[in-house]
């Protein structure tokens, strides 16, 4: 007979383990599915935020800008370091730790709120029942009052440049290179190729960006677009725009090989030869095999659950969250979706703004931003005002030696109301979230002008943007 559970949770990345924690904290009686393993063979809780996205990227991000800054910014300082060297071992190994810490500090979360975790694939039968394909090959059934899918995403595969785990990878396996290519290819400008990317060209590979998008970041400020592919063509990143790929071939040569990519852009058919080749393509929902027969849970033509703005799928108990569902692949966004569903399970107001969700992009420059930006506004005819401030003329900034990059504040022309705060520069991942807070309490620009800011600081950069935005900043010319 299933074991009965107030709440079953498919999926331990961002979205899962917040629900199922913030369900058991609640008092109902939880059980996890996941079935990812680590490096170890051991199960790996933490979903692909954890194992192979955000921490171990921004693990190697850090080690990388040590390194280049070793090279490229010490000078400045009157600091000399004679033949720099990187054991690439040793920076993957740090990044295998921190992961490892982390996963397994899920593990401990769960153990100390009295989540049940079970080890496996999880599948959602009719009637809220969960089949669990355990890791041993053997098989359990659960049944839960409420069951929340939280299946995540995969790296989208092209057709035409297979994964091979070697010549061709996702971000898994640019995050295990053994060695610094010498030349690395990269299909796909956004924020997984950009920031791979820049690990390995920090580290001295030559690194080539395809993308068949016209427009380089076409999602954030126009603007800020624009200073952050400056800076990236000054740190030696070739992105080529509009060039799409049509076809890949592995080629061997004793025990290296190289791949042969076939791309057009504007001045015909192209090729480049690199080492290693990141396709970095977008995500897809992890929706395949998740649902069986009959459960009555839709999914649209790209796998992607359907649900409403309370992340309910229509089916009486079932609920799903983060990657697999509406909205933007972030998770951040899937913690709160999890906390959400949670609490609406457990008869209390669950709620998530996503007019507020920041996004980032961990470069060097970084690049943030919450809210719309310039040509969402144009597009939709709201009237609206900006104020900016350059990095060059902060004080902070011009110390640190990292003068790249700017603030803008965008707010209603006749509320003032803070409609987008947009951000390219040293630290601005931190800075962003005084734009998310103020946009949440419907502040004003006015009421981040008027707020005191401490100096030297980096967030004073947000201070004088505001003020601009009625051209009153003391720091800069109107």
């Amino acid at each position: 007979m299933a074991e009965q559970f107030d709440v079953i949770v498919i999926g331990a990345g961002p979205a899962g383990y917040h629900a199922a924690i913030r369900a058991a904290q609640l008092g109902m009686k939880t059980a996890c599915i996941d079935a990812a393993l680590g490096k170890d063979g051991k199960p790996a809780l933490g979903g692909t935020c954890l194992r192979v996205g955000c921490i171990p990227s921004k693990a190697l991000l850090d080690s990388s800008r040590q390194f280049y800054n070793l090279q490229h910014l010490f000078g400045e300082h009157g600091i000399s370091v004679k033949d720099a060297k990187i054991d690439i071992g040793a920076m993957v190994g740090r990044k295998d730790k921190i992961v490892k810490q982390f996963t397994g500090g899920i593990a401990m979360l769960f153990k100390a709120n009295k989540v049940t975790p079970y080890y496996g694939y999880g599948q959602l039968q009719p009637g809220n029942i969960v089949k669990v394909k355990q890791h041993d090959g053997s098989e359990v059934e659960l049944k839960g009052t409420n069951v929340i899918l939280a299946a995540g995403s995969d790296s989208i595969e092209l057709p035409f440049a297979k994964f091979d785990g070697d010549a061709i990878v996702d971000n898994v396996g640019a995050l295990d290179f053994t060695e610094v290519p010498k030349r690395l290819g990269v299909i796909g400008a956004g924020v997984i190729g950009l920031e791979l990317g820049s690990v390995w060209k920090r580290l001295g590979a030559e690194v080539t960006i395809l993308e068949a998008l016209p427009d380089f970041l076409a999602a954030a400020d126009a603007e800020v677009a624009k200073t952050a592919a400056r800076e990236f063509k000054k740190q030696g990143l070739d992105i080529r725009l509009g060039a799409k790929v049509s076809k890949t071939e592995i080629k061997s040569k004793g025990k290296s090989k190289t791949v042969e990519v076939t791309y057009t852009d504007a001045e015909g058919e192209k090729t480049l030869t690199v080492d290693k080749l990141l396709v970095s393509v977008g995500r897809r929902a992890a929706s395949k095999g998740l649902l069986a027969d009959g459960t009555g849970v839709k999914l649209n033509e790209r796998g992607v659950i359907e649900v409403d703005e309370h992340c309910h799928t229509g089916v009486d108990g079932v609920w799903a969250i983060g990657d697999c569902v509406r909205g933007p692949m972030l998770a951040h966004k899937g913690f709160e979706e999890g906390i959400a569903v949670a609490e609406l399970i457990a008869g209390l107001p669950g709620h998530v703004n996503y007019d507020t969700i920041p996004w980032v992009i961990y470069t060097e420059p970084e690049i943030a931003w919450v809210g719309q930006t310039e040509q969402q506004l144009k597009a939709e005819g709201v009237p609206y005002k900006t104020g900016s401030f350059p990095f060059a003329a902060l004080g902070r900034a011009v110390a640190m030696a990292e003068p790249a990059g700017f603030v803008k504040v965008i707010a209603h022309a006749e509320t003032d109301r803070v409609l987008g705060l947009h951000l390219v520069g040293v630290g601005v991942s931190e800075l962003v979230h005084e734009g998310v807070l103020t946009m949440e309490f419907k502040g004003s620009a006015d009421d981040l002008a008027r707020i005191c800011h401490a100096h030297p600081t980096l967030s004073e950069s947000i201070h004088d943007a505001a003020m601009a935005v009625d051209k009153r900043a003391i720091h800069k010319t109107n």
